[in-house]
């Protein structure tokens, strides 16, 4: 049973027995199955039902995706009818039109409903019609099965109310849902950590299993699966007061569990932990032992077995018994590698997600505590706000009215649902007071009583019924098979010629020279000599290796995919606050009216203020709304530090405000003063943030209102505050605050002044935050708080007649990294551009000193650069066109004016070299990434905040900072722990593995692959003797080759790999032709020459001429004994493997780089170089060939023979001059990059 069907039966189980089916007398079932239904009107074909959601217009009758729409359930056409009885109401739902003009199963219907998003669960029984004398008196009782697929808003069930009945009898017009860039609407090719992993997002159905049939179907799971439904429906926190959860947990709203309490807590219910899945230990063995090439060995030995005994009798070859031997322990060997590498990066992987922050705040002790998720016990009041994730199941106890929860983790549902704190169903999986782990707080802030944690979260109860999924392949490991694929499909194609050769005319024309078994051999040795072995572990080593490294320096990738595709990154779109710059904002500049001051001149100022007579009271008014208008609260446990030391819980602008407002005056006794009513917290839309308050204590009066208005402010009154984006509020400010605390009418040179003051401290690269209010006389507002629609009221309320009491100016540093990160990046081929909220001035200010944009300001182009037509374009921006270099062009582009441009602007601005993107919206940094990615850009995308996680999903890589948000954590891919620099280890290791591998494949394929193919095509075309024995090959391709194939995934990065452009997916592949002119035509022919021409001048020492076995087919003169020449000839197969052994060690040294000389990365004495694995795997290699050379026992059952000295010296003379040719080809390269020898360099 899939998942999703598990948690709807569970989501269903309270509601039902409450529905009841029936059909009308008129119809009779003909047990005929439809697999897709549609919704009647009863009228004018379908519709769908009050908060259903749909994606486009549905024509009206009576036509509906070019077939006859449904004319309704009584009409003569109309084949089939149901009615949903629910509570006390019925109501006809579902008609299918059987006929020949209209549609039997509604595909066009539910196209058009779901925009193709529903899931089908099972298959709907219809009644057809019958006469009336024989229609039955009696409804029907069970037997059949509703199926109602929608797509819809409000959550994962159907709720008929008398709207919904009304509803049936007229036609609704439908509208296109406008979220192509919505926030809620974005998707992502990856998926994300746990819980994620295990609850896949999809469309839902919303189903009523009614009948026993399709009931036995759904309930085939184990009776824990009935268990864990049941428990979710007894439930009931949600429908208890919170007052008794209090008490049922020994808890309080203020105080939060004692430490005592909590020790208690966590000793019953243990730690907030899921369970690990169940391995699947015999499936995992499987994979250990036919993973790779697993498969071939084993049936390749089992053909040399056979090829021994029975084929080979009466006179059995016992070398074919011994290789046999040899793959079947190569086939065991590889099976226990392949379990050692899988725990190896099962043990990185799982390290790497433990250095996840997963931290949250709550109450102990009436303190606010930081501590670790897996900490947090049932019981412990959790501060929640926008962007986090909820570690546990809570009872929301306090929540802001835009408090919003993004369910679609468990539900599907796309639209995020408000929280509230009283129960809004009876269902514990539908009520809105309830916050589900694993959900993330979208936006607002709120407060919890954590209930359920571990295991008995709804999300534990679910995880513990589910496997853990599969990962499947990553795309490098996908290019390999490819690669494979092709080696394998010129295997086959030469084992077919040997074996068409053999058949029609070796077997007739020389049918003593190769038997059936030896053919057979020869095709087993062909196969292994082809494909390499080790190339499967290599990967994976070298993915997990790499990770492995990243995560020394910090770097936290989620999956291995993420590490190869860093390589490839060509655009990196960059959030600015908290990504570029440290995110310590603090406030250097303060202006009343068009009066600024520094913040030691506004205390200055204050002080004296405070001492005149009767004395004007504007910087208190400054300072008071400040630390109203402001989440940010100070950590009890530092109040008592400076105050530039004491932590403080909030965003960093509102830390910079409020430590300003601390500055001037106790922030404390400001807000004992006033009771907040309403706050809408700031999100990167409205660019604002309000809150509203009553009067506490009228003294506060005098500090937030001038003396006329504080006179006129009435005890219930509302005094509304806000703060945010100049250049948002300040058209909404009709009066200003003078030096002297006066409100004034707000003129045109006033706002001038200030207006002209925001774009100097803007250009400085200050954030500018105004600072607003506005008194709301009782009775202005109708409504009350807790009423949903006192946000509109005070959102209308905001749009006009705000009094400015001043604005700030913030500063927050770039990182000190920054500028040399962004150095690095660029030389790299790496565009990096800034995305980011704020103003164009004081994006483009911070953008020149992080490096980003070069350009003097004069020089920076806007959107007027841009043409709406291909032919007016500016060419030179274009330089893929031409070679030479070009000036580099900069950008500055807002938020807004992305709207305006079209595909041809689009395409101008992508090829912008330096680029900010300037009061962008979430959707609008979405729109950025696709547009990049759909001009084949690989995109990363870095940021740290809620805004940021939809291109974060969208981006080829999100990177998230260690320090961000829950919900950006959890959408980005790779996870920054301490320092943005790391960014740049990242890249070099991502392109580090895709150059590894390749030389991994250089390496293997001249000996392992080319040099070992030509003794068997000269045995069977030439009729020469196979100069390298099958057993022998097999040791090249299982033994020698292997160990120091998987050493090369432990090399360095070479110097110049951040000197490169990034690799293009789509044509820089992992096996070029560059590649196999490099490893066949150059160093596999050299190999081979050297290793054939050493051989046979052996033979021909002994005695033995080549030419007694050109074209002889083992006819030899009749004065060389064939005894001898065995003998020789097992010799002279001994030193050809001897040969390329000690050839490919240089080979080897000479692979480790594609451009550098060894000299510039040298193996050993460089610690940036240095790869010492590589002389531990020569010497493994030279160990195999005195164990199979030089033993005698092998040498009799094998055919080996013991290789004389000068042998293993003059291949080391011949690797020499392989190395030198190599090193004058890199030098070559690297002189004449545009030179014959550069266009086909690897």
């Amino acid at each position: 049973m899939h998942i999703s069907q598990i948690f709807n039966l569970a989501a269903l189980a309270s509601v039902v027995s409450a529905v009841t089916i029936s059909y009308d007398k008129g119809y009779d079932d003909r047990a005929r199955s439809l697999t897709k239904v549609a919704c009647s009107d009863g009228e004018n074909g379908l519709i769908t039902r009050k908060h259903w959601n749909t994606q486009g217009d549905i024509p009206t009758f009576p036509f509906i995706g070019g077939a006859q729409a449904v004319e309704g359930w009584n009409s003569a056409k109309c084949g089939t009818c149901w009615r949903l009885d629910y509570k006390g109401r019925s109501i006809n739902v579902l008609a299918i039109d059987h006929t020949d003009a209209g549609f039997n199963i509604a595909q066009e219907a539910m196209d058009a409903l779901t925009n193709n998003q529903a899931v089908q669960l099972g298959t709907l029984r219809h009644y057809q019609k019958k006469s009336a004398e024989e229609a039955p008196k009696t409804s029907a009782k069970g037997g059949y099965h509703l199926k109602a697929l929608v797509y819809k808003k409000e959550g994962p069930r159907i709720q008929w109310s008398a709207d919904d009945v009304e509803s049936a009898s007229r036609p609704r017009a439908l509208h296109r849902s406008n979220s192509q860039f919505s926030i809620h609407s974005s998707h992502s090719r990856r998926g994300s950590i746990d819980p994620s992993l295990a609850l896949p997002i999809q469309y839902r159905a919303v189903s009523f299993q009614i009948d026993e049939s399709i009931d036995q179907e759904l309930f085939k799971a184990k009776k824990h699966k009935k268990s864990a439904a049941k428990e979710l429906e007894n439930l009931d926190w949600h429908t208890v007061s919170p007052e008794e959860i209090f008490e049922r947990l020994l808890t309080s709203k203020t105080q939060g569990l004692s430490a005592e309490q909590a020790k208690k807590n966590i000793s019953e219910y243990g730690k907030n932990v899921p369970s690990h899945p169940p391995t699947h230990y015999t499936k995992q063995i499987f994979g250990y032992f036919f993973k790779g090439f697993g498969g071939i060995l084993l049936v390749g030995g089992i053909l040399v077995f056979v090829s021994w005994k029975p084929l080979g009798e009466p006179a059995p070859a016992i070398a074919n018994l011994a290789l046999a031997i040899v793959l079947l322990a190569v086939f065991v060997i590889q099976a226990v590698f392949n379990a050692w590498q899988d725990w190896s990066s099962s043990r990185v992987m799982a390290s790497i997600t433990t250095m996840l922050p997963d931290n949250c705040i709550i109450l102990r002790d009436g303190v606010q505590v930081t501590v670790l998720a897996s900490d947090i016990v049932p019981g412990d009041i959790l501060y929640i706000k926008a962007g986090n994730k909820l570690p546990a199941d809570v009872r929301l106890i306090e929540v802001s009215s835009d408090a919003k929860f993004d369910r679609s983790i468990l539900t599907g549902e796309s639209a995020p649902l408000p929280g509230t704190i009283d129960s809004t169903d009876p269902n514990f999986l539908e009520t809105r007071c309830i916050g589900l782990q694993g959900t993330h707080c979208i936006s607002g802030s709120g407060l919890g009583v954590v209930v359920s944690t571990g295991d008995e979260t709804v999300f534990g109860r679910i995880a513990k019924l589910t496997n853990e999924p599969s990962t499947g392949m990553t795309p490098l490991e996908k290019e390999v098979l490819n690669f494979v694929f092709i080696i394998i499909s010129i295997m086959v194609t030469m084992i077919v010629t040997f074996v068409i050769v053999w058949a029609a005319y070796l077997r007739k024309n020389h049918p003593g020279w190769i038997s059936v078994p030896a053919l057979i051999v020869s095709c087993v040795s062909v196969a292994i000599a082809f494909i390499p072995e080790g190339l499967p572990i290599a990967v994976t080593a070298s993915l997990t290796i790499t990770a492995n490294i990243m995560r020394k320096n910090k770097i936290l990738c989620k999956s291995l995919k993420t590490v190869e595709t860093l390589g490839s990154v060509s655009v990196i779109c960059s959030d600015k606050t908290g990504t570029l710059t440290k995110n310590k904002m603090y406030v250097t500049e303060a202006a009343i009216g068009a009066f600024d001051m520094s913040v030691e001149g506004s205390r200055d100022e204050m002080i004296r203020q405070k001492n005149a007579e009767d004395g004007p009271n504007s910087v208190s008014q400054l300072r008071t709304i400040a630390g109203l208008c402001n989440s940010g609260n100070f950590d009890a446990a530092t109040y008592h530090l400076p105050l530039h030391d004491r932590k403080i819980h909030g965003d960093a602008t509102d830390q910079a405000i409020l430590r300003f407002s601390e500055s001037l005056g106790p922030v404390t006794e400001t807000r004992e003063s006033w009771v907040k009513t309403f706050e809408i917290a700031f999100n990167s839309k409205n660019k604002y943030m309000i809150r509203t308050f009553t009067l506490a204590d009228r003294t506060g009066l005098d500090l937030a209102l001038s003396l006329t208005e504080a006179n006129e402010f009435r005890q219930n009154d509302t005094l509304l505050t806000i703060k945010g984006a100049p250049d948002v509020l300040i058209n909404r400010c009709s009066m200003f605050v003078d030096r002297d605390g006066v409100s004034k009418p707000l003129d045109e040179s006033t706002r001038f002044s200030i207006s002209c003051m925001k774009d100097r401290w803007s250009s400085q690269g200050k954030r500018v935050i105004l600072l607003g209010r506005k008194t709301l006389r009782h009775g202005t507002i109708q409504s009350s708080p807790t009423d949903a629609k006192f946000e509109d009221e005070i959102m209308e309320q905001s749009r006009t007649g705000l009094t400015f009491v001043g604005i700030v100016g913030i500063v927050d540093p770039p990182r000190d990294e920054i500028p040399s990160v962004v150095g690095i990046l660029r030389r790299a081929g790496i565009r990096i551009f800034m995305v980011t909220g704020d103003f164009a001035l004081t994006a483009q200010a911070i953008a020149a000193e992080c490096g980003i944009i070069t350009n003097l300001p004069g020089a920076v182009k806007t959107i007027t650069a841009l043409t709406r037509d291909e032919v007016s374009a500016p060419s030179s921006i274009d330089k893929s066109a031409d070679p030479t270099p070009q000036p580099v062009t900069s950008i500055v582009v807002s938020g807004p004016e992305l709207i305006t441009l079209n595909e041809c602007q689009w395409d101008q601005l992508c090829r912008y070299d330096e680029i900010v993107f300037a009061r962008t919206t979430p959707e609008q940094k979405l729109r950025i990434v696709r547009e990049f990615q759909s001009r084949d850009e690989i995109v990363g995308m870095t940021g740290d905040g809620v805004n940021d996680a939809p291109s974060l999903k969208a981006a080829d890589i999100g990177i998230a900072l260690g320090s961000g948000s829950d919900i950006a954590i959890e959408a980005a891919d790779m996870v920054l722990l301490e320092s943005f620099s790391a960014i740049v280890h990242a890249v070099q290791y991502g392109r580090v593995v895709f150059d590894n591998l390749k030389k991994t494949i250089a390496y293997l394929l001249p000996a392992g692959s080319f040099s070992e193919f030509w003794p068997v095509f000269g045995n069977v075309i030439f009729g020469i003797p196979q100069i390298l024995s099958s057993f022998l090959m097999i040791v090249i391709c299982c033994f020698t080759d292997c160990a120091a194939a998987i050493v090369l995934a432990y090399e360095a990065p070479e110097a110049d790999v951040l000197l490169r452009r990034p690799r293009k997916p789509k044509v820089d592949r992992l096996v070029n032709w560059q590649l196999m002119l490099q490893t066949y035509a150059f160093i596999g022919i050299l190999e081979s020459i050297a290793s054939f021409a050493m051989a046979f001048w052996y033979l021909e020492r002994q005695g033995i001429p080549f030419s007694v076995f050109w074209f002889q087919y083992g006819a030899l003169p009749d004065n060389l004994d064939s005894d001898y020449v065995a003998s020789k000839l097992a010799v002279a197969s001994s030193i050809y493997f001897v040969n390329l052994v000690v050839m490919q060690w240089f080979n080897l040294l000479g692979v480790r780089t594609r451009r550098l000389s060894i000299f510039q990365h040298p193996p050993l004495f460089k610690k940036e170089t240095r790869n010492w694995l590589l002389f531990p795997a020569m010497g493994f290699a030279l160990l195999m060939v005195f164990f199979w050379l030089y033993v005698p026992e092998f040498q009799r059952v094998l055919g080996t023979a013991e290789v004389p000295v000068e042998y293993f010296f003059l291949p080391g003379a011949f690797g020499l001059a392989i190395l030198l040719l190599e090193e004058g080809r890199k030098y070559s390269i690297r002189t004449w990059p545009n030179s014959v020898l550069g266009r086909c360099a690897w």
